[in-house]
């Protein structure tokens, strides 16, 4: 990409997916699954900073270092940084690098390479701490479903107020919920299945995930070339079908489109009452339910029917009508940028 020089770009680099956006309001998220091919990072993030380039200040938050290529989250950080200046090495002109962390501010590379922990797994208070400026007043909460996690973080007069910062103390705490709208497992969110009038027990192998149960629901439309599926076929409708059959010892020939649809629907209200009860277990803890959701993600029409069948009175702030699908899918790279912007305005501003 050629032209003027853009002045902030972000990376939100993920297990699964890379996800960046620039200071125009572009913004896109490429799948690369970072625990099959560690040594192929570097290349993907040069890829992504060649559609995003010029731009003169990068900022770059990260969640791939849980993925088990790495034997530690320390290791994966300095793995993920290395990989990031290496791309940006192939830039032209080589811009600043903002690294965000769990304490809520940004730090120079050299910073976070000398104190990697506090940048692992922080894209999460990025999206919180912007979506707290679109409900600046009582209690609020941000809501953001991905393709592999979902993100509970109350908000209060416009601050995010987590009560875990770390994956395990925020898994601890109900603000972080395994469960996407893509890559979780069937198994591991309906236990049975209906089948021919019975309940049939879901197998617990990764025959498929919810991409097919929402593709066979038409929430998500169908991608015959990606092949990034349970069994590495299409994700079509036809695949999706076969994928499900299997999860309950089923095949093509013993389950029909009726039956595949039945599955689907049981899978999709399992995951509400999953999202549900997570919910409920902030509610409790806050006495109340919010006044109001920002919501996020690429799973921003689940979150719509969870939040409308728990608090229907609870306004919902969608980040897809203000952002478009790739923003809100890209969230947390789109809010890095305007936290990165306003720490430079702020710097600027300080007097010296």
């Amino acid at each position: 990409m050629t032209g003027a020089i853009h002045p902030l770009a972000a990376l939100d680099i993920g297990g699964a997916n890379l996800k960046a956006a620039r200071s125009d309001g572009a913004s896109f998220s490429l799948p690369f699954e970072v625990w099959r091919a560690p040594a192929g990072l570097a290349g993907a993030l040069a890829e992504v900073l060649r559609r995003l380039s010029p731009f003169e200040h990068l900022a770059v938050t990260t969640t791939a270092e849980l993925c088990d290529c790495f034997e530690t989250k320390r290791q994966g950080v300095l793995a993920i940084l290395e990989a990031v200046e290496k791309a940006v090495g192939e830039a032209a002109p080589r811009p600043a690098i903002s690294v965000w962390r769990t304490d809520g501010r940004f730090a120079p590379l050299e910073a976070a390479r000398a104190d990697p922990l506090p940048a692992a797994a922080a894209n999460w208070l990025a999206l919180a701490t912007y979506a707290g400026r679109l409900a600046p007043r009582g209690e609020a909460l941000l809501a953001d479903l991905g393709s592999t996690t979902l993100d509970l973080i109350p908000l209060l007069d416009g601050r995010p107020e987590p009560r875990g910062r770390t994956d395990s103390e925020r898994l601890i705490a109900g603000e972080l919920v395994y469960t996407g709208a893509r890559r979780t497992p069937v198994f591991a969110v309906a236990r049975e299945l209906p089948y021919r009038g019975a309940s049939c027990p879901a197998i617990p192998e990764l025959f498929a995930t919810m991409a097919d149960v929402y593709v066979l629901l038409g929430d998500l439309p169908e991608e015959p070339e990606n092949r990034r599926t349970a069994d590495g076929r299409p994700l079509t409708r036809e695949r999706c079908l076969e994928r499900l059959a299997r999860v309950i010892g089923a095949d093509r020939e013993s389950f029909t489109a009726a039956e595949a649809l039945a599955a689907a629907r049981e899978a999709a209200r399992a995951q509400l009452r999953k999202i549900s009860a997570a919910l409920q277990k902030l509610e409790a803890l806050r006495g109340r339910p919010p006044g109001a959701a920002v919501i996020s993600g690429e799973g921003e029409f689940v979150l719509r029917r969870a939040l409308a069948s728990a608090w229907p009175r609870c306004e919902r702030i969608s980040l897809e009508e203000r952002l478009g699908p790739e923003g809100s899918r890209a969230a947390c790279a789109c809010s890095l940028l305007h936290l990165l912007a306003a720490s430079i305005s702020h710097s600027r501003q300080s007097p010296h």
